[in-house]
């Protein structure tokens, strides 16, 4: 049987191979294991396509935030007038004159701030009061509206009612208040350099008016309470007087002292006499026969002075005429020496007052300090195109987004 044979490389040829195979004895083949069951696996994506919900997101974003943003850039930079600001800084003053008595004390402020009168000039700038004020010194309507068909929304509609013209104050005229300090900033807008300047003037002028009325009500009030104090102290004093001189003249008194003295030295004078005819009548009894008529005659006398003394002193115990009683005229008398020296005290306090009062009226004052005065622009600030501009950019986007947002959070629930 012809072989094979092998090439000079070595290699066993076909025939060679196969007899080989043939003698040698083969494996048995493994028993095949049993195939573990998958994982299911999801198929890949296939590549995205422009659907119709993409082009309404598109369009949506073109809408709400392309199409706002260059209505507002178009508005801003071609119907948009220039506004101009004029600024402004004052505060409320209150000058004081030392009185004679600070001076000497070292204890008087020549002058001070008074924060409370701030307050009431911060409340009245943004008032309809002052503001009607302004209309009526400057027409303010016909100032901010003349651009409203150009500019509406910076603009004062022609017709604009008080209420509405307040309104628009709060946006053309802005403070800025410090109420530790009391300094009042100020910044007013229009449309020129020279009507922002007048109303910043304008309002400086009001207020300085309305501050010289708080200092006349202030400077009335004090002078009334200090001349109703002192009227009713003089109306007093003149009753205490009036009852005085009519007790006087129904008791025919004019001084109980002096009167009292009197009878005090009648009373001496009396007890004297007594003494003297008690000795004299003790020598005639020595010297005179019993029938002596001038024994009768002192033993009258004696008993006269005795009655008169007697009568005298019941002036002085009480119980008697009233014309003579005498503790009871004193009492009365005294009671009413004290109200009129009372009221004559009182109303030597209320015309110290009354003084006192008019003088602090006179040199005490108050008065608007600018310590900057309204100020004349030269280019305008307003409206500050770039800052609305991003703001409507930045708001705009927001919006979209959230939107978006909840479009495709309610889409992804389905």
């Amino acid at each position: 049987m012809k072989h094979d044979q092998p090439d000079s490389s070595g290699a066993a040829t076909p025939a060679a191979s196969q007899d080989a195979s043939e003698d040698t004895p083969r494996p048995k083949a493994a028993a095949p294991k049993p195939a573990r069951p998958s994982s299911p696996i999801a198929p890949p994506a296939g590549r995205a396509r422009l659907k119709r919900r993409h082009l309404a997101l598109v369009l949506s974003f073109v809408l709400a935030v392309v199409l706002p943003s260059l209505t507002a850039a178009w508005y801003l930079w071609t119907q948009a007038q220039d506004q101009y600001a004029s600024h402004m800084g004052f505060t409320v003053r209150r000058e004081e004159a030392p009185s004679a008595v600070d001076l000497i004390g070292g204890l008087a402020s020549l002058s001070s701030s008074s924060s409370s009168d701030s307050d009431v000039l911060y409340e009245f700038i943004q008032s309809q009061e002052l503001v009607k004020q302004v209309d009526e010194a400057l027409d303010l309507r016909a100032l901010y509206s003349r651009h409203h068909d150009d500019d509406p929304v910076f603009s004062l509609a022609p017709d604009a009612s008080i209420e509405d013209l307040v309104n628009y104050w709060q946006r053309v005229v802005q403070i800025s208040y410090a109420p530790g300090t009391g300094l009042i900033e100020l910044k007013s807008l229009a449309f020129t350099p020279e009507e922002a300047q007048a109303v910043a003037t304008e309002i400086f002028r009001q207020s300085t008016r309305m501050i010289n009325a708080l200092s006349a009500i202030a400077r009335e009030d004090t002078m009334r309470y200090a001349r109703e104090e002192l009227a009713l102290a003089q109306q007093q004093l003149t009753e205490a007087r009036q009852a005085l001189t009519a007790y006087r003249t129904q008791n025919q008194i004019v001084d109980p002292s002096a009167d009292i003295q009197i009878q005090m030295g009648l009373l001496t004078t009396l007890q004297q006499q007594l003494g003297n005819e008690l000795i004299d009548y003790d020598l005639l009894r020595d010297n005179a026969q019993p029938g002596d008529p001038r024994i009768a005659q002192a033993e009258q006398r004696i008993t006269a002075i005795r009655s008169r003394i007697e009568q005298e002193r019941a002036k002085f115990g009480g119980g008697g005429d009233p014309a003579t009683d005498y503790p009871t005229i004193v009492a009365e008398f005294e009671r009413l020496t004290v109200e009129r020296q009372f009221a004559e005290q009182k109303y030597t306090g209320a015309l110290s007052n009354f003084d006192t009062a008019q003088a602090e009226a006179q040199r005490q004052s108050r008065y608007l300090a600018a310590f900057v005065q309204p100020t004349l622009a030269e280019r305008a600030e307003y409206p500050r195109r770039a800052l609305i501009m991003a703001l409507v950019v930045l708001l705009t986007t927001v919006a979209w987004s959230i939107l978006a947002l909840i479009y495709y959070s309610l889409r992804d629930r389905k």
